[in-house]
């Protein structure tokens, strides 16, 4: 008998202009790190310590391919200004196929996190959210995006993870 299992990542994103109009768009599978492997399972375990729960995303203009660990697990270079909090109803979770979905999004309104760069690296992060970078042992997720040339500052942007947790 074979049995699938594990954590598996996606992520939709998509910049809007003021009008409402999808200005870009994309959408890539995301790597659940070491440190969020740790924070799923000890949560599932009822560990009386567990890693502290996801707090918000961090943007990024770094291209480390991302990794379960060390510096591909991190968010390499910070987009000031890109510390944002989950938006209202999320995290949340629902039964999905054999296992759970658990959902996370966050909405970058017009002013925030706005840049002349692309945006080329999003994370989740469990950390008080300040304005700053995030090492690996506070990052949950981690992926590079591609499409989002740069966020104007009467752009918005949205990005929707997705973590499906498989059972057999």
């Amino acid at each position: 008998m074979s049995h699938v299992t594990g954590i598996y990542g996606h992520v939709t994103w998509q910049l809007r202009n003021e009008d409402g109009t999808v200005a870009a768009e994309g959408e890539g599978a995301n790597l659940v790190t070491t440190t969020g492997d740790r924070m799923y399972a000890g949560r599932g375990a009822g560990i009386a310590s567990p890693l502290a729960a996801p707090t918000g995303m961090k943007l990024g203009t770094g291209t480390t391919n991302p990794a379960k660990t060390g510096a591909g697990a991190a968010l390499i270079t910070y987009l000031s200004d890109s510390q944002q909090g989950f938006d209202s109803g999320y995290p949340s979770a629902a039964a999905q196929g054999s296992g759970w979905r658990v959902t996370y999004k966050v909405t970058y309104p017009t002013g925030k996190a706005t840049t002349g760069s692309a945006i080329t690296e999003a994370v989740i992060v469990n950390e008080t959210l300040t304005d700053a970078t995030s090492a690996a042992g506070s990052t949950i997720a981690r992926i590079l995006l591609s499409g989002v040339t740069a966020k104007g500052s009467t752009q918005t942007l949205t990005i929707t993870w997705t973590h499906d947790l498989l059972g057999a």
